[in-house]
């Protein structure tokens, strides 16, 4: 009985070592996971990419804004000249927060009188948005408090010192679900079309109804329409489905055009079929499809900002996230929903969805059409 057992034990090592792609995928997820939840899935948020308006430009303004860039919680990135051109660094996502000096500030502190300063927050992504909240009053009063114990030699108990009044855009009750559900639309459109178009192909594989399919007139191109078309209509339904429970459920406010939304979600939507048609020429079977695709979404998910935001990964994790089309894929629908931009504020990732697309389809329709010869 022993040696019948050993004997399957060793037919199965076999079977698992002649299908090296299985392994290489099984091998490699485990992995994958730990690395990506490891460093990118995190929420502790530091330097965090910040602009400056500094109405006031003296000696006082130019101490608070040192004290912010001291912090480990602000990095200053750039200084405008006017106040209206915060609203659309933020709206393009350069910068998650804004420090607005208005002027006569100095003079205020001189004078030992009450001075306000404003903070703007992207609140689109609540994690940060509450980090933000925070760490803006906290530097912004305990350090500003020094600086003037520092310059005017008064104790804090007499002055009336600096407040910060932050102030959250897009989503001021920072509510979780108006950023999970846009993001959830952009998973929606790659991993399912991804894994409906490579699971399809590959069981009429598995079947040989594929092969049958060939010595027909049909067309390869006919063939790869007839199959992605109902899975396109399937995903616009889910996209749909996901997007009114969001509004009416969960009341996740639409701010952008419709319209646009749903036209930059065809583009999606063809990245997706591609890979999952790419997908379909690699793998032999559907548990391989399968593998590959959740192989293929996990980086797509973890670094696209999706749950966890960028500010929390290391600089190289940051890096490698701009070849994931499901990283600009969250953005457009974020900002078409929660910011209400159009495509003057988003054209750069629509750019780069656009090429991720023109490259997957080239690479997809020639390893397609040489598993078919």
């Amino acid at each position: 009985m022993l040696l019948r057992t050993l004997s399957l034990i060793r037919k199965e090592f076999i079977h698992v070592m002649r299908d090296p792609r299985t392994l290489a995928v099984m091998i490699i997820m485990p992995l994958m996971q730990l690395i990506l939840l490891g460093y990118a899935g995190t929420t502790d948020v530091k330097h965090l990419r910040t602009a400056v308006y500094d109405g006031d430009k003296t000696a006082q303004s130019r101490d608070l804004i040192e004290a912010y860039q001291a912090s480990n919680y602000f990095d200053i990135v750039t200084y405008v000249e006017r106040e209206d051109d915060l609203a659309y660094l933020i709206d393009h996502g350069d910068v998650r927060g804004a420090l607005v000096i208005p002027a006569g500030y100095g003079q205020d502190m001189t004078a030992q009188k009450r001075t306000n300063v404003a903070f703007l927050i992207d609140g689109s992504d609540p994690t940060v948005a509450n980090t933000v909240f925070a760490a803006s009053q906290q530097v912004g009063q305990s350090i500003s408090t020094q600086i003037i114990e520092q310059r005017l030699g008064a104790s804090v108990e007499t002055m009336p010192g600096v407040e910060v009044r932050p102030r959250v855009w897009y989503n001021p009750d920072m509510k979780s679900a108006n950023f999970i559900i846009p993001g959830l639309m952009a998973l929606v459109l790659f991993l399912y079309t991804a894994l409906f178009t490579a699971s399809s192909i590959v069981r009429e594989r598995e079947l040989g109804t594929i092969e049958q399919l060939i010595v027909t007139p049909i067309q390869p191109i006919e063939l790869i329409v007839a199959k992605v078309v109902p899975y396109i209509l399937i995903s616009f339904f889910i996209l749909i489905e996901v997007l009114t429970i969001g509004v009416f459920l969960f009341g996740v406010p639409i701010h952008g055009s419709i319209p646009l939304l749903l036209g930059l979600s065809s583009l999606f939507l063809i990245a997706a079929l591609s890979i999952g048609i790419f997908i379909s020429s690699v793998a032999n079977s559907q548990q391989e499809a399968l593998l590959m695709t959740f192989g293929t979404m996990l980086p797509n998910i973890f670094l696209s900002g999706l749950f966890f935001p960028f500010e929390a990964m290391p600089q190289w994790l940051q890096m490698i996230s701009y070849i994931f089309p499901v990283r600009y894929a969250v953005t457009i629908i974020r900002g078409i929903i929660l910011k209400g931009v159009g495509l003057e504020i988003l054209r750069e990732q629509v750019m780069a969805v656009l090429i991720f697309t023109v490259i997957i389809v080239i690479l997809a329709s020639a390893r397609f059409k040489k598993k078919l010869e």
